[in-house]
């Protein structure tokens, strides 16, 4: 199961929930030359919703911070994981998590239709280390 990890950082912005906010947001980014790896968005009451983002080069995030004026909070750790789609892909990754005693306490993971995928794995920041060391980071 050929596959990559690393560790990621990323950020939360609150933004009112209301039609084109991912659009205009998403667009300010790709504006500023911001890639990113992954992106979410969940709703977090019931007028707002929150990003998370995962840029590729986190030092430009205090440009977007000015240029949008949207409170970012972060960074925080995480892993990424992309490799072959094949059957029981993430289950090599839990098991070595799950012997070091490492709890996965979210994830989200999308595959592309082509034969790959893209995992986030979400451990608390003081598990971490241990958690690299475990997927030989």
């Amino acid at each position: 199961m050929p596959f990559s990890i690393r560790k990621v950082n990323y950020f939360h912005v609150a933004v009112d929930d209301q039609p084109g906010e991912a659009y205009k947001f998403l667009t300010t980014l790709a504006e500023m030359g911001i890639s990113l790896l992954a992106f979410t968005a969940i709703p977090i009451g019931p007028s707002r919703t929150q990003f998370t983002v995962f840029p590729e080069d986190e030092s430009k995030i205090r440009e977007v911070v000015q240029a949008t004026r949207l409170n970012f909070d972060g960074p925080y750790p995480a892993l990424l994981a992309q490799g072959d789609d094949e059957l029981g892909a993430l289950t090599g990754i839990h098991h070595k998590l799950y012997e070091a005693g490492v709890n996965v306490y979210a994830s989200s993971a999308v595959a592309d239709g082509r034969g790959s995928y893209g995992y986030v794995l979400y451990v608390r920041p003081e598990k971490l280390a241990e958690a690299a060391a475990a997927l030989g980071l």
